[in-house]
């Protein structure tokens, strides 16, 4: 269908099917983003190069594009970040970042590190806009990246149901739409083959910006994960 990123983690057990995957789909792998994260009980410095050796032999590649840390976990992220800076520099990932910070957490790990955070992961949707969050982000140049984008299909809102129709939509495409006007990479997930390929479909119209603000103005810090 066309998708050229993949976003995996050792805790959703499923690096080695990923991996088999992208070699099976005869998609050059220097063409595919692949993505996985140290998940928290792999993290501290020794742990989470332990981690990424694992998830690497798993996923059959001699490097990721992108290494996250899954969560802060506290008195632990700093130093699982700093596994991740070793890697980085010995070019065994391509970026690195992390994943369910806060703005306090960056804070605290941007006074430690040598290397800014380059992705930022996090639950990002019409219901859960992190506006503060994203500014921050925005202002240190680190890239928002959103998961669970749709709600987990929670997409029966009056106003998303309207907007779909205007544009000739569905409601899902339309909040994919929304994510990518905000500059924030988006990974929806579907186990569905035409799901999968409506949820690509979303790059032949714009939201206009009232239709932005509308969606933006859903907003209730409510959170699925």
């Amino acid at each position: 269908i066309g998708y050229r990123g993949i976003d995996t983690a050792s805790m959703y057990g499923n690096e080695a099917g990923v991996g088999r995957a992208i070699r099976a789909s005869g998609v050059p792998r220097e063409r595919v983003f692949v993505t996985t994260k140290a998940w928290n009980n792999e993290q501290g410095y020794d742990a989470a190069i332990r981690a990424f050796d694992a998830s690497l032999e798993r996923l059959g590649m001699d490097y990721v594009d992108l290494y996250l840390v899954h969560w802060p976990v506290p008195g632990k992220y700093k130093e699982t970040y700093r596994a991740l800076e070793t890697l980085y520099e010995q070019g065994k990932t391509r970026a690195i970042g992390v994943s369910n910070f806060l703005i306090h957490h960056l804070e605290d790990l941007m006074g430690a590190c040598r290397i800014k955070p380059m992705v930022n992961q996090v639950e990002f949707h019409p219901l859960l806009t992190q506006k503060k969050l994203l500014m921050f982000c925005r202002k240190e140049g680190i890239q928002v990246e959103s998961w669970r984008p749709l709600m987990q299909g929670r997409l029966e809102l009056p106003l998303l149901t309207e907007l779909a129709a205007k544009y000739g939509k569905t409601a899902a495409q339309g909040v994919i739409r929304w994510h990518l006007q905000h500059g924030v990479v988006t990974i929806p997930k579907s186990t569905r083959e035409e799901r999968i390929a409506e949820n690509a479909d979303v790059f032949d119209f714009e939201l206009e910006p009232e239709d932005m603000n509308r969606i933006d103005a859903l907003n209730e810090e409510r959170r699925f994960g």
